[in-house]
């Protein structure tokens, strides 16, 4: 593949709704923008994750060993839809962010559901290993183009995710989504259950 070829294929993958966005945009509409972005850091750190162990071969182990696979798949799914129950309970707390600094601490968990929902994610692994596989065959061996093509979509990811936390907690924005925010904590939940299931189900 060419580069124009791959650098749209990193686009659409950033752009493609999914459990991250949902996660996202809940994180930002409940605790704020100090979240979100926490959030989409999560997010990016987790393709490094993807990308590292895809350029290390062990994609090997994940492709050929379907028990390990499915335990991910099944760990994935799990989380997801704990995350959309837990969210819908809470559907009516409010959207303030905390305020202490001890309260500051809390926004390393948000930068962990981030983290663990893109790494837990089974068709990102798939995605990964598939596209790595090849730019690491057609590289000649060499890993410098596709460690910068793993660290372009990786940027892609925090730029994407950060910019729309912005855009959620701007505060004209959030002012009239603060309106809806029980309806969109439930949307939001119930998303993020159906995702896990869906996850569940297919193979």
């Amino acid at each position: 593949m060419d580069v124009i070829s791959l650098a749209v294929i990193g686009l659409l993958i950033v752009l493609s709704p999914g459990a991250d966005l949902v996660l996202m945009m809940k994180n930002s509409l409940n605790a704020g923008r100090r979240a979100g972005l926490w959030t989409a850091l999560g997010i990016s750190l987790a393709i490094g994750v993807h990308i590292g162990y895809s350029l290390l071969g062990l994609s090997y182990l994940l492709t050929e060993n379907l028990k390990l696979f499915n335990i991910i798949k099944y760990l994935g799914a799990a989380y997801l839809i704990y995350m959309g129950i837990k969210n819908i309970v809470t559907a009516k707390t409010s959207l303030a962010a905390p305020q202490n600094s001890k309260d500051n601490l809390h926004y390393f968990q948000y930068l962990y559901q981030g983290f663990l929902c893109n790494l837990l994610n089974p068709k990102t692994m798939l995605f990964f290993i598939s596209l790595f596989s090849q730019l690491v065959s057609s590289s000649n061996n060499s890993w410098f183009f596709p460690l910068s093509y793993g660290a372009y979509i990786a940027v892609l990811h925090l730029l994407w995710f950060s910019s729309l936390a912005i855009l959620l907690t701007y505060l004209p924005f959030k002012t009239r989504l603060s309106l809806l925010k029980t309806c969109l904590n439930r949307l939001c939940g119930g998303a993020l259950i159906i995702l896990g299931s869906l996850l569940a189900i297919r193979g």
